[in-house]
This record gives C-alpha cells, sequence and structure tokens, in this order.
C-alpha cells in the first residue's frame, strides 16, 4: 500500500476538521468576540501578559506543545500496535479531543484573566479540587522539566555538533525580539534573516563540533550540560516574553515547518510502500490496545501538557479572541500532521523487522536492541528525505536531531514558566515571596535539579504517560464546568471528558496491578494515589459529570 494515499486522506482530514469543527466550536462553544479585551491587553505588564503578534503566537504555542511527545508516542504505537490504529487514533482524536481541547482550555483562560485551569477549577469545582489539581501539576512539569533536560544534556553530549545552533539559536532569538518589538522590523524579513543565520550555525556546528572530556569541571560532561540548561531555563522563565520565550519558540517553529515541508516532499518522490502491519495485537508488550494506545500516543491525538501551556503562557499573550482558533484548534492539528508524519516513517521508511537480525537499520531493531526512539526517528527521518537532491541519509539524520533537540529544549524552559504561574496562583497569596518570578522558577528547577541529577526521574517516568492524560481528562471538567456556569454547551467537551476519565483511570489500573505484580511498590503507589485523587477531583464534579446532557 502507498503511503501517499494516506498522506492525503490525513490531511484533507485535518483540514477540513479544521475548517469545519473548528468554525462550529468557535460559534458554538466558544463564543469568540473580537471587540473583547483580553488579559495580554487588559493586564499588559511587559512581562508575562503582553500582546503578541499571532504568527509569533502561533510559533511559541505549538513549539511548546510538539515538544518530542508526537515523535517518540507515534513511533512506540506503531511498534506496539501496528500502523493503522496509530493513525485513525491521531486522525479522530486530535480533531474532536485534542484540538478542541486545547482550544477550550485557552479560552478558558482568556475569559478568566489568563489564570490557569487549575486557578478556574477553584471557582467552579471548590478549593479542594485546587489544591490537588494545582499540586498535581506542578510535580508533573517538575518531572517533565527533569527529563526534557536529562535528554536534551545526553544529546549534546552525544552530538556535539548541534551545540553551536542550540546555544546560537538563544542569541539570535533574542536580538530578532528586541527588534520586532522595539524597533518594528517586518516579520517575514526578520525570519528569513533568522533562518539564514540559524542554518548557517548548523553548518559551522557540523564543522566544529563542541566536545568535552568525561570530566569537566569536577562533573560528568552530560551533568556539566543539564545544569547549565537548568541555570538557563531559569532565565528563559523569567525574562519578559518578548525577549527570549516567543521569539525562541516562533524561529524554532520554523525549523519544524521546514522539517515537515522537508519530510512531506520526501514521502511524494519516495512513495515508500507500507510494510510494517497494520494491526499487531489487541496485548503486546506495551499493553493491552485500549487503554495503552491511547496513553502511549498522546501529543499528536491529545495531550494534558498542552491544556497546561494554552492556560499558562498562551493565554496571557493572546491579541484578541478570534485569533484563538487558529493557535489553540489549529496548533492541535498541525501537530498531528507531524504525528502523521512519523507514523508514516515508521510504517514505510523503516524496514519493519520482527526478529531485529536481518536489518541493522530495522525499526525493530533500534527500538527493541538499542532502545533508541530518538536514533530510530532520525534514521528513517533521513531515510526518506535521502530521496531528495543534495540530501544524505546522514545529513537528514542530522537534521532530525537539530530539529528534536529545538523542541525539547522549547518544551523545557515553557515548563518552568507555567511551574512558575501554578506556584504562585497556589502560595503566592499567603506568602508574597513566592510572586516573585526569580524566587518561583528557582523552586520547581531545584525540585526538577534533585530529580535528574540523582535519576530519580527514572522510578517515577513509567506513570507520565497515564497522569499526564490524566490531567487532559480533568482538563475538559474544569472546561465544562465553566460552562455550565456561563450557560454554553458542554456535550462537545464533556463527552471527550468522560472517554479520557475512563481510559487514564484503565490505564492506571492496569499499572498499577503490573507494578505491584512486579514488586515495583512505589510505583504501584503513585497509581494508586493518582487514582484516588481522580476520583476526588470527579466527586467534587459529579453534579456536572452525571448531570443529563440537554444541550
Amino acid at each position: 500500500m502507498n503511503t501517499l494515499i494516506f498522506a492525503f486522506v490525513l490531511i484533507l482530514w485535518l483540514y477540513l476538521g479544521y475548517k469545519i469543527y473548528g468554525n462550529f466550536i468557535e460559534k458554538r462553544v466558544v463564543q469568540a468576540d473580537k471587540d473583547r479585551i483580553t488579559p495580554a491587553r487588559e493586564l499588559n505588564d511587559g512581562i508575562d501578559y503582553c500582546p503578541a503578534k499571532k504568527t509569533m503566537l502561533f510559533g511559541h504555542h505549538f513549539s511548546s506543545i510538539a515538544g518530542a511527545g508526537p515523535i517518540l508516542g507515534p513511533l512506540l504505537g506503531v511498534l506496539y500496535f501496528g500502523w493503522l490504529g496509530a493513525l485513525l487514533w491521531v486522525a479522530i482524536g486530535s480533531v474532536f479531543l485534542g484540538a478542541v481541547h486545547d482550544y477550550t482550555s485557552l479560552m478558558t483562560s482568556v475569559q478568566n484573566q489568563g489564570k490557569s485551569l487549575a486557578w478556574i477549577s477553584e471557582k467552579t469545582l471548590g478549593r479542594r479540587t485546587r489544591v490537588i489539581f494545582s499540586l498535581f501539576l506542578w510535580f508533573a512539569l517538575a518531572l517533565v522539566i527533569a527529563v526534557f533536560a536529562v535528554v536534551a544534556s545526553r544529546t549534546l553530549v552525544s552530538q556535539p555538533e548541534i551545540v553551536i545552533p542550540t546555544l546560537g539559536l538563544v542569541f539570535i532569538a533574542m536580538i530578532f525580539g528586541w527588534l520586532i518589538y522595539k524597533k518594528g522590523i517586518n516579520i517575514p524579513a526578520a525570519t528569513v534573516i533568522s533562518i539564514i543565520i540559524l542554518f548557517a550555525l548548523i553548518f559551522i556546528g557540523k564543522l566544529y563540533p563542541v566536545e568535552f572530556p568525561a570530566q569537566f569541571l569536577g562533573m560528568s560532561a552530560q551533568n556539566f550540560w543539564f545544569f547549565v540548561l537548568i541555570v538557563y531555563s531559569l532565565f528563559a522563565s523569567s525574562l519578559p516574553v518578548w525577549i527570549l520565550l516567543q521569539p525562541r519558540d516562533y524561529i524554532s517553529t520554523w525549523i519544524l515547518f521546514i522539517g515537515l515541508a522537508t519530510g512531506y516532499i520526501g514521502l511524494i518522490v519516495a512513495h515508500p510502500s507500507i510494510n510494517a502491519p497494520a494491526f499487531v495485537s489487541f496485548k503486546s508488550k506495551g499493553g493491552p490496545l485500549w487503554p495503552m494506545l491511547f496513553v502511549i500516543i498522546a501529543c499528536g491525538a491529545i495531550s494534558g501538557f498542552h491544556s497546561i501551556v494554552a492556560g499558562g503562557t498562551t493565554a496571557k499573550q493572546l491579541p484578541d479572541e478570534t485569533a484563538g482558533k487558529l493557535i489553540g484548534f489549529g496548533g492541535m492539528v498541525t501537530e498531528a500532521v507531524l504525528a502523521g508524519l512519523v507514523i508514516f516513517i515508521a510504517a514505510a521508511a523503516l524496514i519493519w523487522d520482527p526478529s531485529g537480525a536481518e536489518n541493522p537499520l530495522g525499526y525493530q531493531y533500534l527500538m527493541i536492541q538499542v532502545g533508541d526512539p530518538i536514533k530510530t526517528f532520525a534514521t528513517g527521518y533521513g531515510k526518506l528525505t535521502s530521496s531528495l537532491p543534495g540530501i544524505t541519509l546522514v545529513i537528514g539524520s542530522f537534521f532530525a536531531m537539530v530539529m528534536l533537540n529545538a523542541f525539547v529544549l522549547t518544551t523545557l524552559d515553557t515548563a518552568t514558566r507555567l511551574g512558575r504561574f501554578i506556584f504562585s496562583e497556589l502560595t503566592g497569596k499567603k506568602i508574597p515571596l513566592f510572586n516573585n518570578r526569580w524566587v518561583a522558577s528557582a523552586f520547581i528547577l531545584v525540585f526538577a535539579a534533585l530529580l535528574g541529577a540523582t535519576e530519580g526521574y527514572k522510578t517515577l517516568w513509567p506513570v507520565f504517560g497515564a497522569s499526564n492524560q490524566l490531567v487532559a481528562a480533568l482538563a475538559l471538567v474544569v472546561v465544562s464546568s465553566y460552562l455550565v456556569g456561563i450557560k454554553r454547551p458542554t456535550k462537545f467537551t464533556l463527552y471527550p471528558a468522560y472517554f479520557m476519565l475512563c481510559t487514564t483511570l484503565a490505564a492506571l489500573i492496569y499499572q498499577g496491578y503490573n507494578f505491584f505484580k512486579a514488586e515495583s511498590y512505589l510505583l504501584g503507589v503513585v497509581s494508586v494515589t493518582l487514582i484516588i485523587l481522580a476520583l476526588v477531583i470527579v466527586y467534587d464534579a459529579r453534579s456536572i459529570l452525571f448531570a443529563t446532557q440537554k444541550k
């Protein structure tokens, strides 16, 4: 079967989903009003609340939600369950669940002074829900920071060629932000110049890789980069958004757009046939198809992390309400385009070799024998794009690593800022010192650094997938409770909430049972704790969840 057929159908479906269902949600549920003043304008402080240009904000939002998720999840989904289920979940989930989740989370926050969904939950569901939700989100973000800082530091050590473009992008972004917001330079012209300089840095990095000895300044090279990234996150999360966060994310998005376009052009030129099985098994190494497929593939279909970004940094920068559909709904649909490309790479560009013995570049071989999904993606992307003039397997694979690392760093600094918001909202009223952005950022970074440096994150990471999807379910519950209060239709958010609640609770039960069976008691206790906390919030929301839907 030719991948082009499925690629065409997927892109058409996502486009129609954005135009038709996106417009429906905008008019029926969100009821966006261009004349209503957004928090970015009403509370503009030039630091966190700052009206952004629409294209810049799309870049920030998209690069923040994308990260490594829409790459790693689909790879594992195809491996464990086959390409068809993965593709259907991405196509259907992104339009009817993920895009609605992201868009309504964004607009609920925008219509509540740019506050987080955790803060809003107190107004609609009570103080207990807010405290539980806030603590849960804060710990989840700390775990994300720890893991992504470790992943990025390992990449900088293993791929020293990307050090110069990675660090150079920070300075390019700061100059870009200054030129756009302080000097009024034309955005398209500044974008072209920035991309040219960035690609020049990529070329220089290839010629002059930055390598450190195994032991550097009394620590390993990886730990050195880890702490550099932690310090970087402190500044990135505390400086005004227009200086670094927003322009860096915007430029990073162009890296992905170029990568996406090149990947799909490679798909058109090479038009490889699908060699992976459409269906593997209802029960695989990854667990049962339901609920585990819907937990393993999060970004690209629906991800709770998106609601934290939407109700955190993005809501504080939205210039007007009518821009919300492009950024919230459109950002999720665009991520599904990326997830689709990854599925096609996994199913067709890489050789499916169940034994891993026949082909050293085989998909199964790299995932199981080496256990490196990042290398798997880079290899597949390089193989696909090597069909294009002037691109070799090595060049394509290298660009894939640059693209992936740019988004890992973007998620890292965004997660730190989001953790600061949640910490200040929860504690700042009683302890004013915690309203200080440097102090609040330092709190979550110290905790994340401890998790990363001691490798404590390894203990908790196995339950992150289910807990991330639990955040999505709870975000939809909070949004639905808000919609009830302002007398708007709730079934378009509540039905997805039902599905995600059932799915994530089932996943936690399944994982918890296996953890206890394997004598991994800490993970088992964490799973049970998450189930109990979720049930407490469900109890607080019972009047909404179990009410008869009339709209």
